[in-house]
């Protein structure tokens, strides 16, 4: 039978799947077979006809399983799925029997599971399959991924313990994620004062990793309905600055940050030049990501010219302002894809010194 680690969280963007995926990685160089499920999928995405979880797809990708991507996204939601769960025309019966079939079978493959849950430990009551009614029905405990700070975090734990334990769920323990590296140490300690009278252990996380939660010029693209034109290999390029080319051309270029997006409007001629050509010197080429274009006005004919020699990559958004632009990407949170190799190496890396995965196996 396979060992089974619930993957439950205090909120949305906490970090659950990179948490899942660094478990993965480290459970497969102790376990000889390996395996994740997603038993309700809030993120619908169909891959050669198959409709599956964007984060199971994410797993299947990574690890080779595409084979068993049916098994390991059982169930997923479309937009109509909670009415017709709440209408009778889809019986939450079958859903459960759908979510125990899969998990049986997924035992069968694996030595070591993870199942991922999908946000807090209420989300999906209204199918009558919480995430805590979940964890119970296949009879797994839950580590429980929560923020890095002490208040809400506090907070947030109790509000989701008490459902875990109204459903007879054990929580076995708590991962504290994007902690400040140099509070550390003494977040994990009031924590754990915090939390001395109850039985699960108080583990920690990630530290805060910026190239983490920023995103590649691909999810910009994606994100604002874009293509990428120019040098498209660069779409994987992770972006840790976006600046506005407001001020004069030497000014945006004195402030120019390591792997800067750029939004410049489609009439500053002589700025989108500038970018262009300096792009294609190696000091600059690391400053500069791509562009973004916005703007009704069109872009000469010779200034077009240049930016397609010089292969840079931008983006052009003719109906949308550059206020619309900033705003949409700085209020976006970035999420993982198998395309993100920069970051899912990082995150393997990071999951040797940052995750304490004896001391988790042993508690599961």
């Amino acid at each position: 039978m396979a060992k089974k680690i619930f993957i439950a969280a205090t909120g949305q963007n906490i970090g659950k799947t990179t948490t899942s995926l660094s478990i993965l990685y480290r459970a497969q160089k102790k376990y000889g077979r390996v395996g994740f499920i997603k038993p309700i999928g809030p993120k619908p995405v169909t891959v050669r006809g198959v409709d599956s979880d964007k984060d199971a797809l994410l797993m299947a990708q990574i690890c080779g399983k595409m084979r068993d991507i049916r098994l390991m996204s059982p169930v997923v939601l479309q937009h109509d799925t909670t009415r017709k769960v709440v209408e009778g025309e889809i019986s939450a019966d079958t859903l459960r029997q759908q979510i125990l079939h899969a998990c049986a079978e997924m035992e069968k493959k694996c030595d070591f599971l993870v199942i991922e849950g999908a946000g807090h430990a209420g989300v999906g009551s209204v199918l009558g399959l919480s995430n805590a009614r979940i964890a119970k029905m296949l009879n797994a405990p839950v580590l429980m991924v929560t923020g890095g700070g002490l208040g809400n975090v506090v907070d947030s734990v109790n509000m989701n313990l008490a459902l875990f334990e109204k459903e007879g769920v054990e929580v076995r323990a708590i991962m504290a994620n994007k902690l400040i590296p140099e509070k550390r140490a003494s977040s994990l300690q009031f924590l754990r004062r915090c939390f001395a009278d109850q039985r699960f252990r108080v583990m920690a996380g990630f530290d805060y990793h910026p190239v983490l939660a920023n995103p590649t010029l691909r999810r910009i693209s994606n994100l604002l309905g874009l293509p990428v034109h120019g040098n498209k290999r660069e779409a994987k390029r992770i972006i840790n600055h976006i600046h506005i080319g407001a001020a004069s051309t030497q000014r945006v270029v004195e402030v120019l940050e390591d792997s800067t997006l750029l939004i410049v409007t489609s009439s500053r001629d002589e700025l989108l030049v500038t970018m262009a050509n300096l792009y294609q010197i190696p000091e600059y080429h690391e400053q500069i990501v791509g562009l973004v274009i916005p703007g009704t006005c069109a872009v000469s004919r010779i200034t077009q010219q240049i930016l397609e020699r010089s292969n840079i990559p931008y983006m052009r958004a003719h109906n949308s302002t550059t206020a619309e632009l900033y705003r949409i990407i700085t209020e976006d949170v970035s999420k993982l894809t198998a395309e993100d190799t920069e970051k899912i190496m990082l995150v393997q890396a990071l999951a040797e010194t940052e995750i304490d995965f004896d001391t988790l196996d042993a508690i599961f």
